[in-house]
């Protein structure tokens, strides 16, 4: 039996479940796009299977794909931008380190194409629980988690990496997902994607 996976989230599609094929490249080497990612891949510069291909479109839809986490945030200015669109400046001035850390790995994940992925599945199973965890040593890897009640997916952020988001784990039993990430202290929002849960107080 063949098993069809969407190239986006990765999520093995369901039986009867209709995938669009889309051309990373803009050849014609086609794979395959569960329904809830098809705007991920459009906005990816993929290109849908049916509409015209051939090199100008393959290398529009390389310069498209390269746009990056890098881009976004390759200075100082964008990044605190970013950070304040989840939390004031005034609030951002008077966090802990750890706390700046949370709102800095929570704007990264929300310009990335994961967010998307989390919005389409929040949109079957709900708004997932959340926790931003940094990892222990001098790296600034910080480990993002979202558990549902039939499903988990994990992100390593790392702000200075070539590609500072990663999907590094996913599954389907939240009783897999460590101890350690079980600290719900996030949240996410459909529109604006995680947002640390703060002590907002003076």
């Amino acid at each position: 039996m063949d098993v069809k996976r969407c190239a986006v989230c990765e999520r093995t599609l369901l039986l009867g479940e209709r995938a669009v094929r889309f051309a990373p490249e803009g050849n014609h080497e086609f794979v395959d796009v569960c329904q809830l990612c098809q705007d991920a891949a459009v906005d990816h510069g993929w290109v849908r299977e049916g509409q015209p291909l051939g090199p100008a479109v393959g290398r529009a839809a390389r310069r498209r794909r390269t746009l990056s986490l890098g881009g976004i945030f390759g200075n100082g200015h964008n990044r605190s931008a970013a950070a304040e669109s989840i939390v004031a400046e005034p609030i951002l001035r008077r966090l802990s380190d750890e706390e700046q850390t949370m709102v800095e790995a929570a704007a990264l994940f929300n310009a990335s194409d994961g967010v998307r992925t989390i919005e389409g599945i929040a949109r079957s199973l709900g708004d997932p629980q959340v926790s931003i965890v940094r990892l222990p040593g001098s790296g600034p890897d910080v480990v993002v988690t979202f558990v549902w009640d039939l499903a988990w997916y994990q992100y390593r952020v790392n702000r200075d990496a070539a590609q500072p988001l990663r999907l590094t784990d996913r599954g389907t039993e939240p009783d897999e997902v460590g101890e350690n990430f079980r600290g719900w202290n996030a949240h996410f929002e459909t529109g604006t994607g995680v947002v640390p849960d703060l002590d907002e107080s003076e």
